[in-house]
């Protein structure tokens, strides 16, 4: 392994108050000079190492000691570290020379394009990270348009050099001819190994401009991402565009309305540091001890109360959910605990949403929205882990349009909640525009999973001899449960998936209702497409007369659409030996007693129910399933 370049900033001014004067790299006032500042993010497909990358630049700025150096440094939740992958933006600040560096490590899979695309306000440049062993996937595409909506720098790196499948000057070619970003303007580097790091920062510091910014003007902040400290309260990251955030001063949220002191002000080295201010174009926290987690959203502006700015700045777009399931507390007492936990959540995600609702079989919880099945795993998990939660939830299902006869127009994201099938007129499901970057061995497989999946082909493209993108029109429903699983599988795990939402489109969508003793269960209840619903009818069937303890009498359970039965199973009644204390005696005795049985099993029949335990919806509804 070669040497890691070690260049920590020489100031001769001391514009950044970084340096070998200030060996511990902690800043210790505002930066005054714009032109020495450079805000970039590092984005890129999933596994491509921009995590690692986010390692050597901490290595090689002297931000971390070598002792308390740790892989993943930036991922501080235990979920990113056992995953493998980034959940959370991280932002950090590095002294290069006489530069500061404000750089945030962004997720790469595309449930979270929501934090790369806030992060990216809070910049004026991207490291655009390509494996070098695998070229350009479906998010790099997908990052790369963002980046050049927000009319960004981007710094192309070729990363894992390293490899012994590593082709550099193919795919750079590759980047050139589909991104238009010369090829000799392509760095070539080994974020393992350290090779030609030092080359990204001396590039980040010529080509990404300094931010714009007027000191004296009212003060402007966004902040582009908060969590909730149980101790410290809120705790937002922040970028100032205009004039200075002080400590102790009086702060204004415009949007909320709301007035809070400045507590603590400063920046991540990577841990907390604090300063007295922080000026135009710097990136850094803000403590107001605030305990309301609504009024510190992302997208927040803040400015100086005495002081204030005429408009807030532009916020961001609210993300729209895509994928939608019920969560309910295992133990009925944790309903308030789980709201609690929601709405620090929120704080922490605000891409997904939820609103409280009721189910018979469940009782009370909430209706949530997520941008997909990954982000919807992740939230459950962290709410979880982090406020010590059980909880079930429900099939994943996604929105629907829903015209009725009478002419109104429904929004449905609960299958529970569909009108009566003869008061349906039509029922629209969201489609997908989507893109799968794939090896040209494995286009016919992909090919005839899109064709199963109900999905349209709208063109095939090219990107080299041997890597195709292939654009589909795909129901959002048909790729929710299974569909990227099914497409690593098929590639032995070489093809990569982007989406984004293309509207409505009629389909021929039907309810299934799963019935205990004719008693529809709502939990249980779907929405699709009629030439699956036997199928999911028929497992579902099957799969609960397994986990359904047996009674004192036959339990049916049946599949429906409206009226009609489309399958059937039954939990078999189990029978009590009433006749086990008689001895001797005539036999009508022991007929007498049996037909007392029979008559006490009518009656229990008809007036008993079938309790179903807490456990038989967790394994019903598992998703892998």
């Amino acid at each position: 392994m070669p040497p890691l370049v070690f260049r920590r900033a020489t100031l001769g001014s001391d514009p950044p108050g970084v340096g070998p004067n200030n060996p511990s790299n902690e800043p210790t006032n505002t930066v005054t000079d714009l032109s020495h500042i450079r805000n970039l993010s590092i984005i890129a497909h999933i596994d491509h190492g921009k995590s690692t990358l986010a390692d050597r630049l901490l290595e090689i700025c002297g931000a971390v000691d070598a002792r308390d150096m740790r892989e993943q440094y930036l991922d501080t939740m235990d979920l990113e570290r056992e995953r493998g992958i980034t959940i959370k933006l991280q932002s950090v600040r590095l002294g290069w020379d006489d530069h500061v560096i404000n750089l945030i490590d962004t997720p790469g899979h595309v449930d979270f394009g929501y934090e790369v695309s806030r992060s990216l306000a809070a910049c004026e440049g991207v490291i655009l990270v390509v494996d070098a062993s695998q070229g350009i996937e479906a998010q790099t595409l997908a990052n790369c348009y963002l980046a050049l909506e927000s009319d960004l720098e981007i710094v192309a790196v070729l990363n894992k050099i390293d490899l012994p499948a590593a082709d550099p000057d193919t795919y750079a070619a590759e980047i050139e001819s589909v991104l238009g970003i010369p090829a000799d303007d392509i760095l070539r580097i080994s974020a393992k190994t350290g090779e030609g790091v030092a080359d990204v920062l001396d590039a980040v510091v010529e080509r990404i401009p300094p931010p714009v910014g007027d000191a004296d003007a009212a003060t402007q902040a966004l902040i582009f991402d908060s969590h909730f400290d149980q101790y410290r309260g809120v705790v937002s990251s922040i970028r100032v565009f205009n004039g200075h955030l002080r400590t102790g001063a009086k702060l204004r949220f415009m949007q909320a309305g709301a007035t809070h002191e400045a507590i603590e002000v400063g920046s991540r080295t990577p841990d907390n540091s604090p300063v007295p201010e922080l000026g135009p174009g710097e990136v850094g926290y803000l403590i107001a001890g605030i305990k309301d987690v609504g009024e510190a959203r992302s997208g927040e502006t803040v400015t100086e109360a005495s002081n204030p700015a005429e408009e807030p700045l532009d916020g961001y777009r609210e993300p729209k959910p895509m994928v939608f399931c019920g969560l309910y507390p295992v133990e009925g007492d944790d309903f308030e605990d789980l709201r609690d936990s929601l709405l620090k959540m929120r704080l922490n995600d605000s891409s997904f949403s939820y609103e409280p609702e009721t189910s018979g079989a469940l009782g009370f919880g909430f209706r949530c929205g997520f941008l997909g099945l990954l982000h919807m795993e992740i939230i459950r998990e962290r709410l979880e882990r982090e406020f010590d939660l059980s909880l079930i939830a429900t099939a994943p299902s996604v929105e629907y349009e829903v015209t009725t006869t009478a002419g109104v127009d429904l929004r449905v994201d609960n299958p529970a909640d569909l009108p009566d099938p003869a008061s349906v007129e039509e029922i629209r499901e969201p489609m997908l525009a989507c893109s799968i970057i794939t090896p040209s061995d494995y286009v016919g497989t992909l090919m005839e999973l899109c064709q199963g999946r109900r999905g349209e082909l709208t063109r095939m493209e090219y990107l080299s001899p041997e890597r195709v993108d292939l654009h589909y029109r795909l129901p959002l429903a048909e790729v929710v449960i299974d569909f990227f699983d099914q497409m690593k599988s098929r590639t032995q795990g070489y093809a990569s998936l982007d989406y984004e939402q293309v509207g409505y489109v009629a389909g021929d969508l039907v309810k299934v209702e799963i019935l205990l003793q004719g008693e529809a269960v709502d939990a249980f209840c779907t929405i699709v497409h009629r030439e699956h619903a036997e199928e999911y009818g028929k497992k579902m069937c099957e799969k609960l007369r397994e986990i359904i303890p047996r009674q004192q009498f036959d339990v049916p359970i049946q599949a429906a659409i409206g009226s009609k039965i489309i399958s059937r199973q039954t939990v078999k009644a189990f029978r009590k030996d009433v006749t086990a204390k008689l001895y001797g005696g005539d036999i009508t005795r022991k007929k007498k007693l049996l037909e007392k049985q029979k008559q006490g099993k009518k009656r229990m029949k008809s007036l008993g129910s079938v309790e179903i335990p807490s456990d038989a919806f967790i394994r019903a509804l598992r998703l892998e399933d």
